[in-house]
């Protein structure tokens, strides 16, 4: 076995996590020396941007029900198991870490020293062992990155073994299929395998601060973007895929703290990576163009096409996935604090793109409801956007994450309003989706309108205005934001047909009910008083 790159003094593949045996060890490659061996390999070609682009093979995707969390005397009486948390037992995850060891034996690795968490009280020091020079590029570009001089002293709290070309055998093994990711908060290890999508290393790390955060450290931990005013003041942008939470969280006047994953601790909001991750479809150097520049050489590209005969990317192919990828890291893009923390929260946006058309475009939320949305994490999926949809869908994903939530929602929301408690931050609730009626028939808010609401409430501008209540839902609209239609800031008033719209609002409000039953029996009657009144 011979090892090569930065290594400190005390690194140990198997004192730490009981790797021996293994080919060449590279430990801590510069992105340069990491695209060289990525080519060489084979598993991947230079784009005339010069980036990398690789394919990830059968999972362009992360697979949530091959996701397991170890379930032992640390997790038992605390992680929300169910299908977002699957169970397996110490002995299971053993046996599979222990054939996992052996399929590594004589194969090169590729060893990542990074951290997570801006904030150095709340730092984590993360090792990434890869069987893919590609792997662990990600790993540089998407974690926070040590000095040479910390590298040399470097201890790690967290490991993860991520090797694609393992496969489990769930027969042996108690997976559902060959792929896994399998998060042991005892052991505090993540193994990968079957799998060469790189997301499962970036959102295993976010499930691991999702638990040790707010379950040990009172951090509210957070899917979001966030980004600092001229005058210092922080705003967070929670919002599932569709919303506009990249888009809007974009703005010239406000430097970016980080586009994805956030804890909000006492007194500060930091990003817990160094890099960012976005989506590449249909991507524009008009719509996008801080991510369409970053794509440079440093830049992981990941299942896209090309334009035929030419190494020019084309961003409209979605032929081996709709979810093409860029990684890079953060300072690949202007504007950005540094370091990524801001102070705590002015202000709060939850985004929805609502396709029914039933909500304001614009709403301020007491602290209850704050509480309630933020567990409901609603959004709308439109027609044609997944086959078989053929009219508006609701999607509710608590606290805009549910998939990475190893601690039961209610505690998340509990978190967030002790956080709000005796402040005068605001939370606001923004539909980007339909006026006027539902899809089909209504129209999509406009972007510059969205925007407009958007400053009017970073600026203080919404703070003297007039506001009025929706009913059924409850929510207090203004009646006036300046660059903005005051006709469109009721959205019943936009519907021709007024009994429609009480129609359809009463149904939506019904389904976030039915969503919240599964929530109740753990939930304070605080934030349950916040729900929707449905009327007959």
């Amino acid at each position: 076995m011979n090892e090569f790159g930065k290594r400190g003094k005390n690194a140990d593949l198997k004192a730490t996590i009981g790797l021996e045996n293994l080919g060449n060890v590279f430990w801590n490659l510069t992105p340069a020396e990491l695209v060289e061996d990525t080519i060489l390999g084979g598993q991947g070609v230079l784009t005339d941007t010069g980036a990398i682009a690789i394919e990830t093979g059968e999972f362009t995707g992360r697979s949530p029900k091959d996701r397991f969390v170890v379930r032992d005397a640390n997790t038992e009486n605390s992680v929300w198991w169910g299908d977002v948390n699957i169970p397996l037992s110490t002995e299971q995850f053993d046996a599979l870490y222990n054939r996992m060891k052996a399929y590594l034996i004589d194969k090169d690795v590729y060893v990542r020293d990074a951290y997570a968490c801006a904030d150095e009280k709340f730092r984590m020091n993360i090792r990434v062992t890869a069987e893919f020079p590609w792997s662990n590029m990600f790993a540089y570009n998407m974690f926070l990155r040590p000095t040479d001089a910390e590298i040399e002293n470097f201890d790690a709290e967290w490991n993860i073994v991520c090797a694609p070309g393992f496969k489990a055998d769930p027969a042996i093994d108690g997976t559902r299929q060959a792929n896994f990711a399998i998060l042991n908060f005892t052991r505090k290890m993540i193994i990968i395998g079957g799998t060469g999508y790189t997301g499962e290393i970036k959102k295993g790390i976010f499930s691991v601060l999702n638990y040790v955060l707010p379950h040990e450290k009172n951090v509210l931990s957070m899917h979001c973007s966030a980004n600092v005013g001229e005058a210092g003041d922080t705003a967070i942008f929670f919002g599932l895929s569709g919303t506009g939470k990249t888009t809007l969280s974009s703005d010239p006047n406000r430097r970016l703290i980080g586009d994805d994953e956030h804890g909000w601790s006492d007194n500060s909001v930091f990003n817990f990576e160094g890099g960012c991750y976005a989506k590449t479809i249909d991507l524009s150097k008009e719509k996008e163009p801080q991510i369409y520049d970053a794509i440079k050489f440093g830049a992981i590209l990941e299942n896209i096409g090309f334009h035929e005969g030419t190494s020019t990317p084309d961003y409209t192919d979605g032929s081996i996935t709709e979810n093409t990828r860029v990684s890079y890291p953060i300072d690949f893009i202007e504007n950005i604090m540094t370091p990524s923390i801001g102070s705590g929260p002015k202000n709060i946006f939850f985004l929805t793109a609502d396709a029914f058309g039933v909500l304001p475009p614009i709403s301020r939320l007491t602290k209850e409801q704050a509480m309630y949305h933020f567990m409901s994490g609603y959004t709308a999926k439109v027609a044609g956007t997944e086959v078989g949809i053929t009219e508006p869908t609701t999607t509710f994903s608590a606290c805009f994450g549910k998939a990475f939530l190893p601690l039961h929602p209610a505690k998340y929301a509990k978190l967030l309003g002790e956080k709000l408690h005796g402040t005068d931050i605001k939370v606001w609730l923004i539909n980007t989706g339909w006026s006027g009626g539902s899809y089909g028939v209504g129209s999509r808010m406009k972007l510059s309108y969205t925007r407009a609401m958007i400053t009017a409430a970073l600026t203080g501008k919404l703070d003297n205005v007039t506001f009025e209540t929706l009913p059924v839902f409850e929510l207090s609209f203004p009646t006036s934001c300046p660059e903005v239609p005051a006709e469109i800031l009721n959205p019943r008033e936009t519907w021709t047909d007024k009994s429609a719209y009480d129609k359809t609002a009463n149904h939506l409000a019904d389904q976030f009910v039915k969503n919240f039953e599964q929530y109740a029996a753990e939930t304070s009657t605080d934030i349950l008083a916040a729900a929707p009144k449905v009327t007959v």
